[in-house]
């Protein structure tokens, strides 16, 4: 059968002595800084709903919130028995492990805490953020990708790649690291990038937080039939994964967000 060799990239994207960066790390520096620079490019264009200097104040809050919850996510959602058991190696993301639907769960709590720190409208806050969670996740991808993580299922399609996970076996499998990028970071940041250029969606609160939640959900749940489901959970009820089921709620309630979005004022 043939398949792609995968590309050996080593995870340590640069090591001066025992300080190693990993390509891992600076996903998220990347996803951050450029989705934080964008927000601020977004901040200074009608209607102006949020501040420059108040996007500056909340990278912080987003920061944390996205470390925190996807690691709490992860350990929550994915793992829990074995981090009951091993409760010390919770603190340790440089092994991996963190979940989106967990940081989303922690970028949500920052955003209420900050808008109601600062009197801003919450969803005038989060459609900003909405339009930049694109940038990481296209970075966060790649490195999934870089690490031989979150590979897909075994498949005979001539773009194929086997994988050098000991977990991954020496079968063909699908680069879903590579689906999911291309999904939930270019083309939904294009589908957003035109509602606000051609549809006003700005002016609509809500309307651009409704359409991440739907279009990540969709992304996320179809690749979902491509990814292998995590080894301590496999395959959940109707053959569904932990991931697909996170997602309903959020193909919900950005529904409900989409249609009931107001002008804004």
């Amino acid at each position: 059968m043939y398949a792609l060799p995968f590309p050996m990239i080593d995870p340590i994207a640069l090591q001066i002595g025992p300080f190693a960066v990993r390509w891992y790390a600076l996903a998220y520096i990347a996803g951050i800084v450029s989705g934080w620079r964008y927000s601020l490019r977004l901040c200074r264009e009608r209607p102006e709903l949020v501040t420059p200097e108040q996007m500056d104040d909340f990278i912080m809050w987003l920061t944390l919130g996205i470390i925190l919850g996807g690691r709490v996510g992860y350990v929550l959602f994915y793992n829990p028995l074995h981090f009951l058991a091993n409760p010390l190696e919770i603190p340790a993301l440089w092994h991996g492990g963190m979940s989106f639907h967990g940081g989303l769960m922690g970028v949500l709590l920052a955003m209420f805490l900050f808008a109601r720190k600062r009197g801003i409208r919450f969803f005038a806050l989060a459609d900003v953020v909405a339009v930049c969670v694109p940038f990481g996740l296209f970075f966060g991808r790649m490195a999934n990708f870089i690490n031989g993580e979150l590979y897909g299922r075994a498949t005979d399609l001539p773009w194929a790649i086997v994988f050098p996970s000991k977990d991954a076996g020496p079968l063909p499998r699908h680069p879903s690291q590579l689906y999911e990028g291309f999904l939930e970071g270019v083309i939904l940041f294009a589908v957003l990038w035109l509602l606000m250029r051609y549809a006003d969606a700005r002016r609509k609160v809500g309307m651009l937080s409704g359409t991440f939640l739907i279009g990540y959900g969709c992304a996320r749940f179809l690749v979902e039939f491509a990814r292998e489901p995590d080894v301590q959970l496999g395959y959940l009820a109707f053959g569904l994964t932990m991931g697909q089921y996170l997602t309903l709620p959020m193909l919900a309630y950005g529904a409900y967000l989409v249609a009931t979005a107001r002008r804004a004022s």
